[in-house]
């Protein structure tokens, strides 16, 4: 495998950690929001990735990278509170939440972190044996 195509795998990965470290995020941020109906009320989004399948089965290829299909929306129900004097409730007294587990998404956030630190430092790595690579070819 090449050297470039090393650093094309770890770039691949470091972006797909960053859009899950940035959903994550986003699901964190607006865990405690509160509406009025279903429709309006915030809902947990995760991403999608897949092995980017062409290069991957190149018979010259020896690894692939990772590709951001898309961002979902979770399918998890809403929590929905019976809150009556609350200045969001709906006309029977309910308020809606979203469907975020803080706890869930703040072990996903610690899980992208260490991939994407795994990523950075395989990309330091080879940029290391590049170096040494082109130390070499001047003879030292």
């Amino acid at each position: 495998m090449s050297l470039f195509r090393v650093m094309d795998i770890a770039s691949t990965g470091m972006g797909a950690q960053s859009t899950r470290l940035n959903t994550t995020a986003s699901n964190i941020a607006n865990a405690n929001s509160v509406s009025s109906n279903y429709e309006d009320t915030y809902k947990a989004r995760h991403p999608v990735f897949a092995a980017e399948l062409q290069k991957a089965t190149d018979k010259f290829s020896q690894g692939s990278g990772v590709q951001v299909l898309g961002i979902v929306e979770s399918q998890k129900p809403l929590q929905i509170e019976y809150s009556p004097g609350h200045p969001m409730a709906d006309q029977n007294g309910y308020i809606y939440k979203p469907n975020v587990n803080v706890v869930e998404e703040m072990a996903d956030m610690m899980s992208a972190s260490k991939a994407y630190e795994t990523n950075v430092q395989l990309a330091d790595t080879t940029k290391r044996i590049f170096r040494r690579v082109l130390q070499l070819g001047q003879g030292q």
